[in-house]
C-alpha cells in the first residue's frame, strides 16, 4: 500500500505510542506518514518587549507539536509530513484523512475503557466517521 497514513498526536505518551505504530505500519507498507496535532480555538496572544513582537496561537502551537514528534519520527527512507487542524481531535483526523485522501488513520485506544468509553473516544469517533480504514493501536499500559 501507498498513499497516506494520518495519525493524530497531543504531545501525550500514549499518542506518542500510537504515532510510533504509525511509522512503523507506514515503513513497511512505504506509505506517508502524516502527523497531525488538533487545535479548537483561535486563541491568540502577542507577548512582546521593546520593539520585538512574538505572537502565539493555538494554531501554532499545534503545528510546534506535530513538526516535533514528526522530526523525531523520521527514519530511513519514510517520508514524514505534518499539519495542525482545526477542530477537536476527531474532527480534525477525519478532515485531514479526506484531505489528503488518507488510506488509513492510526488512533490509540486511551479512553475506551470505563468511564472513558461512555463519555466517548477519539477513537471511537474516528471509527464511526473515518472516510477510510481505522487502525487502533495499543496505547495503554498494562495494569
Amino acid at each position: 500500500m501507498t498513499g497516506i497514513i494520518v495519525v493524530g498526536v497531543d504531545g501525550s505518551e500514549t499518542a506518542l505510542r500510537a504515532a510510533h505504530t504509525a511509522r512503523d505500519l507506514a515503513a513497511s507498507l512505504g506509505a506517508t506518514l502524516h502527523v497531525v496535532s488538533a487545535f479548537d480555538s483561535d486563541r491568540t496572544e502577542v507577548f512582546g518587549s521593546g520593539s520585538d513582537r512574538w505572537v502565539v496561537s493555538d494554531a501554532g502551537e499545534a503545528e510546534k507539536v506535530a513538526k516535533g514528534i514528526a522530526d523525531s519520527l523520521r527514519t530511513g527512507g519514510t517520508n514524514v509530513t505534518y499539519a495542525a487542524a482545526r477542530g477537536k481531535p476527531a474532527e480534525a483526523l477525519i478532515h485531514e484523512a479526506e484531505r489528503t485522501e488518507a488510506q488509513l488513520i492510526v488512533v490509540g485506544n486511551r479512553r475506551m475503557r470505563g468511564l472513558g468509553r461512555v463519555l466517548g473516544s477519539v477513537a471511537n469517533s474516528v471509527a464511526h466517521g473515518a472516510p477510510c480504514d481505522v487502525y487502533i493501536a495499543k496505547t495503554d499500559l498494562a495494569e
